[in-house]
């Protein structure tokens, strides 16, 4: 009865499904960006094809050949940051990118608490942290500095009426690489009205690379956090460094709590 069905091997299964998972995970990942809306226009154009072919329009057929060849050159240049942050998003580490030692806690400690005072404050900030894109080719001027990241530096940074507060802060192999600098925005028509040019612009850096960008609000001083084009917002500073913690050190969870154990058995012998 099922003799007219394809006799299928373990290594076809597997291709199927090895094929499918991939297609999947694509359209995942550009299920929120505009590649969706051009990719069923493409659909569309192909059903006409189709159409055009059995109904024998020769010159809608024509037409059709001639937009499918020069169309797929334009979507590799139109598309060229969706395609780079889907390669980028494939090859991203999985534990983050700030190896799992005491300098990369403090710098995440300094962070957040740098980011607690301005919230208090109200002072307006923009900190985009570098993982392994580099964010050189994205930004604009800025002020390299080179310095040790603290918590009074980034305060100072942005106090309002310094020369460097109103651009970006960007951290940069543990270091605070510059300051003032501009960053793209993002182009997301979905965004509410009521977002401002900060957290468009910490969602822009991070649709480009993957960096991680904390933000805070000079109109309500609440904390927000930006990755993969995604933004968290109105975080409290615990939130805040359990968030940073968990997308930039890279080391899994229990060796976390291996170094806990070790810094408390030395603090009792002490």
């Amino acid at each position: 009865m099922l003799e007219f069905l394809p006799k299928l091997s373990i290594t076809d299964v597997l291709d199927i499904v090895v094929v499918s998972a991939i297609l999947y995970w694509i359209l995942l990942s550009l299920s929120k960006t505009r590649v969706v809306q051009v990719l069923i226009g493409l659909l569309f154009l192909l059903v006409l094809g189709v159409v055009a072919k059995l109904l024998h329009l020769y010159t809608l057929s024509f037409l059709f050949n001639g937009v499918i060849t020069v169309g797929t050159f334009g979507l590799i240049v139109i598309f060229q940051p969706e395609i780079r942050r889907l390669l980028a998003k494939f090859g991203e580490s999985r534990f983050g990118i700030l190896s799992a030692d005491e300098e990369s806690e403090r710098i995440i400690e300094e962070i957040v608490r740098a980011a607690a005072v301005m919230s208090e404050d109200r002072i307006g900030a923009l900190i985009v942290i570098e993982r392994e894109i580099d964010v050189d080719n994205y930004i604009e001027s800025g002020t390299v500095l080179d310095a040790k990241v603290s918590k009074e530096l980034l305060i100072t940074i942005f106090w309002p009426g310094t020369p460097l507060h109103d651009g970006a802060v960007v951290v940069k192999k543990n270091r605070i690489y510059k300051a003032g600098a501009f960053l793209p925005l993002t182009l997301n028509p979905n965004l509410p009205q009521t977002v401002g040019t900060r957290h468009r612009a910490a969602i822009g850096i991070s649709e480009e690379t993957d960096a991680v960008t904390v933000v805070v609000s000079e109109e309500t001083g609440a904390i927000s956090v930006s990755y993969s084009g995604k933004l968290i917002k109105d975080i409290d500073p615990q939130k805040l460094k359990k968030v940073l913690t968990g997308l930039l050190i890279r080391t899994p969870q229990k060796d976390n709590r291996f170094r806990f154990l070790k810094r408390k058995f030395h603090e009792e012998n002490l």
